[in-house]
C-alpha cells in the first residue's frame, strides 16, 4: 500500500494546507464545544497572526466553505458542501513506525493511507475469502480476503482468480509456449498446467482481520 499526505476532497482541493487547518479547527470546536473559536484562539493554536487568520477566513467565506453572522461572535460554521479529508472513513492515518525486529526509535508521521485510492479501479472490484494455504509464501493465508479486479487480461506473474472446469483457484499466472501455468506459492503444491483457463480477475490487494 502506498502512503500519502492528507488528500483533499473535490470541494477542498483548491484550498491551502493552512485553510484546511482552519476549517478543521472550526469543525472540531463546534463538535467538541458547541461553538466556533475566535480568530485569536485560532491564531494562538496555529501559531500565526490574527490578521493572517482573518484573511484566510475571508477567503473561505468567499469560496463558500465558511459561513458567519455579522456582528456575532463565535458564529463561524462550515457549509454543508465541505467534507474534510479526515471525515472520510476510508482515509486512515499512519501514526508512525513500529519495530517487528530490533527496536527502533518511534517516529510520528502525518501520512495517510487512502483505502479508496488503493482499491479503486477502472474495472469492477470484488472480494473473495481465501480457503487453503497454496499461496502462503505470497502472504495470502487461509481466511484472508483478496480484493480483485474483474478483468481477464493478466500479465505473467499476476495473482489471478482462475476458473478451471468450474472450479475457482487462486494462483500466479504464467503464459508459456503451448500452455498456461498456474503457480502456487507453497512448495507443498504442484503447478497446474492447462491450455485453456477462464480468468475471473486479477488480485490487487489482501485484507486480513486478526
Amino acid at each position: 500500500m502506498s502512503k500519502r499526505k492528507m488528500k483533499s476532497t473535490d470541494e477542498t482541493r483548491c484550498l491551502t494546507p493552512r485553510q484546511l487547518e482552519i476549517l478543521t479547527f472550526v469543525r472540531d470546536a463546534r463538535r467538541n464545544l458547541g461553538y466556533s473559536p475566535t480568530l485569536q484562539e485560532m491564531a494562538d493554536e496555529l501559531g500565526i497572526s490574527k490578521i493572517t487568520v482573518f484573511e484566510h477566513v475571508e477567503t473561505l467565506v468567499k469560496k463558500g466553505m465558511l459561513t458567519r453572522r455579522s456582528n456575532r461572535a463565535r458564529s463561524l460554521d462550515l457549509t454543508p458542501k465541505v467534507q474534510l479529508p479526515d471525515d472520510r472513513p476510508t482515509l486512515i492515518p499512519i501514526l508512525g513506525r513500529i519495530a517487528a525486529g530490533r527496536p527502533i526509535e518511534a517516529v510520528e508521521t502525518s501520512d495517510y493511507v487512502d483505502l479508496e485510492d488503493v482499491f479503486t479501479s477502472r474495472h469492477p472490484v470484488g472480494i473473495l475469502t481465501v480457503e487453503g494455504d497454496s499461496m502462503i509464501d505470497d502472504q495470502i493465508r487461509d481466511g484472508d480476503w483478496v480484493v480483485y479486479e474483474r478483468r481477464s487480461n493478466p500479465r505473467n506473474g499476476d495473482t489471478v482468480v482462475a476458473l478451471i472446469d468450474n472450479d475457482a483457484t487462486l494462483k500466479r499466472f504464467y503464459k508459456e509456449k503451448k500452455r498456461i501455468r498456474l503457480q502456487p506459492a507453497n512448495k507443498k503444491y504442484k503447478p497446474i498446467y492447462t491450455r485453456e483457463v477462464d480468468i475471473q480477475g486479477i488480485v490487487i490487494g489482501v485484507l486480513r482481520r486478526l
